[in-house]
C-alpha cells in the first residue's frame, strides 16, 4: 500500500471529535504533522465551545448542526450511525471525501468497505463516501491477509476478547469506577453494560438474533469479511465477548487454508507483511498481549501452530492452523484505518468535487 503523509490531506474535519475514536483520530493526525489551522473539530451542540488539546495548543469544538462542509477536503466521521446518516451525505454533496467509522453504510453495496492492506483496489475515483469496517473485522483481516494471499482461506473460527473502550468513553470510565469499587469491597453498579465489566467476562453486549443466536458483532464479522473479500463462500464462525481490558481487542483464530502449508511456510508468509508485527517466541512463552498492542499501529500475530486435532502429512504440512492476535481497536480498528483510507484515496485520485452539483451517486 502506498500512502502519503496526512499533511497532504488538505482541510480536515473530525466529526465526533470529543469521543474516544475522534480523539484518537486527532492524535494520529497530530503525529502526522497536521497543523491545527487545517483541522476542524465537530461535535454535538452541547460540546460546542469546549476545547481539545492539540499540538501544544487546543482546538475549539464547533457544532455539527448546520456546519458548512464546502471548505473541507476530508471529513472523518467518528460518530454514531444516526449522525453519519444525517450529515455524511451533506458533506459529500459539499465536495468532501467522507470516511465513516460507523456501521451506517457498511452493508450498502454502493459504498466501498475498506481495509487498505486487504482491498485497497476497491476504491475508485467515483467514491465520495467510504466505510470503515468494524474493529474486530479489521484486526482479523489484517492479521490473516498474508495467509489468504499465499494459501487461500476456506473457513475461519474466531473468538474475540474485546476491550470495553469499544463501547465508548463511558464504558472506559465504567471499568475504572467498577474496578475501584470491587477493590474497595463495594458491589459494582453496571450502567453502560448489563453485566459488571470489572473482573468479569461476558458475551458481547450487542443484541442477539432470537432465531440464529448470532449477535450483531458476530454478524458484522461474517458479513463484512464476505464483502471485503468479495467472497461469500468462506465459512466464518465467530464468538464475541467482552473482557475487563481498557483498550485492544484480542482474537483466537483457527482457520482452514485452501492449500496445505508447513510451519516454516506459514511463518514466511508474514515476512514484511504490512501492518503486522509477529510476536511468536515459544521458548520464552512470548506472544501477543493487550498491553503490548495498546497504542500501537500494528496488529500483533503469534501462537502460530498447526491445529493439534489434525495429523500433519509426510511433509509436515496441514491446512488447519491456529494463531492468536491483538490490535488496538481505537487505532487500527477505527481511527488509523480511517486516516489510511483517506491517505490512500488522496494519493490515488483528485478527490474533491469543485461543484456540488457533480456529487457522485455514491452519496446516499
Amino acid at each position: 500500500m502506498c500512502t502519503v503523509p496526512a499533511s497532504t490531506l488538505g482541510s480536515i474535519a473530525v466529526v465526533g471529535a470529543t469521543g474516544a475514536v475522534g480523539r484518537e483520530a486527532l492524535s494520529i493526525l497530530e503525529s502526522r504533522g497536521v497543523a491545527a489551522t487545517r483541522l476542524t473539530a465537530l461535535a454535538s451542540p452541547r460540546s460546542a465551545g469546549t476545547t481539545i488539546p492539540y499540538a501544544g495548543g487546543s482546538l475549539r469544538v464547533q457544532s455539527l448542526d448546520n456546519f458548512d462542509f464546502r471548505a473541507i477536503d476530508v471529513a472523518l466521521f467518528c460518530a454514531t450511525s444516526a449522525v453519519a446518516r444525517t450529515y455524511a451525505p451533506r458533506a459529500v454533496e459539499a465536495g468532501a471525501l467522507v470516511v465513516d467509522n460507523s456501521s451506517a453504510f457498511r452493508a450498502d453495496r454502493r459504498i466501498p468497505l475498506v481495509v487498505p492492506e486487504v482491498n485497497a483496489d476497491s476504491i475508485t475515483p467515483a467514491d465520495r463516501l467510504i466505510a470503515n469496517p468494524n474493529c474486530s473485522t479489521i484486526i482479523l483481516l489484517v492479521a490473516i491477509e498474508p495467509l489468504r494471499k499465499r494459501f487461500g482461506i476456506r473457513d475461519i473460527v474466531v473468538s474475540t476478547y474485546q476491550a470495553v473502550s469499544g463501547a465508548g468513553a463511558a464504558a472506559l470510565e465504567e471499568l475504572r469506577t467498577q474496578a475501584a469499587d470491587v477493590l474497595a469491597g463495594r458491589s459494582p453498579t453496571p450502567r453502560v453494560f448489563k453485566e459488571p465489566c470489572a473482573f468479569n467476562v461476558f458475551s458481547h453486549n450487542s443484541s442477539v438474533d432470537p432465531e440464529s443466536g448470532v449477535n450483531v458483532e458476530e454478524r458484522k464479522m461474517i458479513d463484512e469479511t464476505h464483502k471485503i473479500w468479495g467472497d461469500s463462500r468462506v465459512r466464518i464462525t465467530p464468538t464475541c465477548v467482552r473482557v475487563p481490558v481498557f483498550r485492544t481487542h484480542s482474537e483466537s483464530v483457527t482457520l482452514s487454508l485452501a492449500t496445505p502449508a508447513s510451519l516454516d511456510e506459514v511463518r514466511h508468509a508474514f515476512t514484511n507483511a504490512r501492518g503486522i508485527r509477529v510476536v511468536d517466541d515459544r521458548a520464552e512463552n512470548k506472544f501477543p498481549t493487550s498491553i503490548h498492542a495498546s497504542g500501537g499501529d500494528d496488529v500483533l500475530v503469534g501462537r502460530l501452530r498447526p491445529d493439534p486435532a489434525v495429523t500433519l502429512d509426510p511433509n509436515a504440512r496441514t491446512t488447519r492452523w491456529c494463531l492468536f492476535i491483538a490490535g488496538d481497536q481505537l487505532r487500527k480498528g477505527a481511527a488509523l484505518n480511517a486516516v489510511q483510507i483517506a491517505e490512500l484515496a488522496r494519493n490515488r485520485f483528485s478527490v474533491r468535487i469543485p461543484d456540488a452539483s457533480r456529487s457522485a451517486t455514491h452519496a446516499v
